[in-house]
């Protein structure tokens, strides 16, 4: 068993070593033997090349901005929303919880999203265009519903007996309990602002607020990669080691994003589990 947890193991690691590796190979290196797990001749020219422009500095305040703001109010309001539906003291709580799982069944499509975002909120080419969208996610919203259920309801009413507020139950006491799921739907939707790049495509013209992730994709489909890490408007040709600046962009751009799993490993399994039946 530990054989195969093994090997599965590493034909998971094996596609993420084979772009790390690759990212210092020399381009005439792997255009000539393309993926090594070790290449013949290693270089730092991909890196030089991308650090040398502002783009991606630029790209990254932007993706941090966007991840961090994104991700505090996301869980708050989450957390928040997702403690009214399962309140037993909620009148309205089942069609509050319908209409919420209505959103994930259906939704209005992509032209109605994107007169709300750009015509209605008058959000083009701003961050909030980046944020907003992805506030409250229906299935994350389900995840603490569960966990709050399996809590003692008088905890509850033992507070409001003492005195104590909605307000101040849900921060004083409920909050830290549910550390487990809080966490969990917390990387969620730290992964989910930080891998983003649509919303960018649909509502960022202007390249100086594009993130990490809408550099790559403009990196990969775009031929002349030396005008946009510079930041420069001129169509001109430079030669520049396209393969490898594409998989140095890679490397840098996950590497702050995979730092963050290790703080919240310890919650992951029992903030995933929450709702289960125990024996």
């Amino acid at each position: 068993m530990n054989l195969i947890v093994l090997l599965f193991a590493l034909f998971c690691f094996l596609p993420f070593w084979l772009v790390f590796i690759g990212s210092f190979a020399s381009e005439a290196s792997f255009m000539k033997h393309g993926y090594q797990l070790l290449p013949s001749s290693l270089t730092l020219d991909a890196y030089k090349f991308i650090l040398q422009g502002d783009q991606i500095f630029r790209s990254y305040r932007v993706s941090i901005l966007v991840t961090v703001i994104g991700t505090a109010l996301s869980v708050i309001i989450t957390a928040m929303y997702a403690y009214v539906i399962a309140n037993r003291k909620v009148k309205y709580r089942n069609i509050l919880s319908f209409l919420t799982y209505f959103t994930m069944v259906f939704g209005a499509g992509l032209v109605g999203f994107y007169i709300l975002i750009a015509n209605w909120l008058h959000l083009k080419d701003s961050v909030w265009a980046l944020i907003l969208p992805y506030l409250l996610n229906p299935f994350y919203a389900f995840i603490l519903v569960s966990f709050y259920r399996t809590l003692p309801y008088e905890i509850n009413e033992s507070a409001t007996i003492d005195g104590a507020r909605e307000i101040r139950i849900f921060f004083k006491i409920i909050l830290p309990i549910t550390a487990p799921a809080i966490a969990t739907i917390t990387l969620f939707y730290a992964l989910q602002y930080w891998n983003d790049w649509w919303l960018s495509l649909l509502f960022i013209d202007n390249y100086k607020l594009h993130p990490l992730q809408m550099m790559i994709r403009q990196l990969i489909s775009n031929l002349n990669v030396s005008s946009y890490v510079s930041g420069s408007s001129t169509a001109y040709t430079v030669s520049a080691p396209t393969n490898v600046v594409q998989m140095a962009t890679v490397c840098l751009t996950i590497g702050p994003i995979v730092l963050v799993y290790p703080f919240v490993q310890k919650y992951f399994v029992s903030g995933l589990t929450v709702g289960a039946i125990k024996g």
